[in-house]
């Protein structure tokens, strides 16, 4: 009975693990008394690996205590591949931890730690990020959505913004052809920009991140414990509580040879003649 004692009390423990890593991705509505702005956005941005440092700033407005943050950011390219982007969340001791998740043309990239600054009345919290897109990109779109959560992955705040991206070679002008008496006409090509906006969306319902993966690189890189390996976890741990049920259940059912004594037969003697 110890043993199934035990394996309930396990089997407990790890339901209560289940809950607590996927109950956070219910959606979260922002809260009023809290905002974020991003800055250091260029105008575009240009392929060929430059690199530029976005900052997410979330600050607080009511007279609240204080609290920790935790920060994701939300990509989404579009005329190019994730491949081709890279994204790094930097602080002043260097590259922090990231958990990077990936589909389709999105990438959410969210801290693994709570960020070091705390949220007061007053003062901010900043989380930079350093971004570069590869030589090979022509010409697309990227929108970033910097989202701040509070420890129970309760969204706080979330600002949005998009900006093209072109490459770095430009067209070359074609050189009017000797032969010709008529001069050749130099294509003007006009890129229509799409109007590029920060709007700030603080009422929108957004999927909170998972709390807790590896610092950005390539944001087509994804990382961190999955449910596979989770999954694969939880079989062992299965496997290797029944191997020791069933060894002591067999260990208890074992009947216990009885000990008798060995019984030896009579000594053989020999009868003795009788003489007349």
């Amino acid at each position: 009975m110890s043993g199934w004692r035990h394996a309930l009390r396990i089997g407990l423990v790890l339901t209560f693990v289940a809950g607590t890593g996927y109950g956070g991705a219910l959606p979260a509505r922002a809260a009023a008394a809290f905002s974020t702005e991003l800055s250091g956005l260029p105008d575009e941005f240009t392929a060929g690996n430059r690199v530029e440092t976005l900052s997410a700033v979330v600050s607080r407005s009511d007279g609240g205590g204080c609290v920790k943050v935790r920060w994701s950011m939300l990509v989404r390219v579009q005329g190019l591949r994730l491949d081709q982007l890279k994204v790094d969340r930097v602080e002043d001791s260097g590259s922090f931890p990231l958990e990077i998740r990936t589909e389709g043309d999105t990438a959410r990239l969210t801290d693994r730690q709570l960020d070091p600054g705390v949220l007061c009345p007053g003062r901010t919290v900043t989380a930079r990020y350093r971004v570069a897109f590869a030589e090979d990109v022509a010409r697309g779109r990227v929108s970033f959505a910097a989202e701040a959560y509070d420890p129970q992955l309760r969204l706080l705040a979330r600002r949005t913004a998009t900006r093209q991206v072109v490459g770095e070679a430009a067209e070359p002008t074609p050189k009017p052809s000797p032969t010709s008496a008529e001069p050749t006409e130099v294509p003007s090509e006009e890129p229509a920009d799409d109007p590029v906006t920060d709007e700030p969306t603080d009422a929108a319902v957004v999927e909170p991140p998972p709390p807790g993966g590896v610092a950005g690189r390539p944001v087509a890189d994804s990382g961190g414990f999955g449910l596979v390996q989770a999954a694969f976890l939880l079989g062992g741990l299965l496997l290797f509580l029944g191997a020791g049920l069933l060894l002591r259940m067999r260990r208890l059912l074992r009947p216990a040879a009885a000990t008798e004594p060995e019984t030896l037969p009579p000594p053989f003697e020999r009868p003795r003649p009788t003489w007349p």
